[in-house]
């Protein structure tokens, strides 16, 4: 007995390819303490190239 297919089922249905991205967090501490938390939005091969540039900044 085959099983029932939802129409609702969130699935990828053939459309156009989807990149792979990845977050990143960096924290700076400020001068007087507290600490900032910059967040953005990378694609995953640029991962480590924008790690090292947040790094220098």
């Amino acid at each position: 007995m085959a099983k029932k297919v939802s129409k609702n089922q969130r699935t990828n249905r053939g459309g156009a390819p989807q990149k792979q991205m990845a977050k990143i967090i960096v924290a700076a501490k400020k001068q007087n303490g507290e600490f900032e938390f910059r967040s953005r939005m990378v694609e995953a091969d640029q991962v480590q190239d924008e790690l090292k540039a947040a790094k220098a900044a």
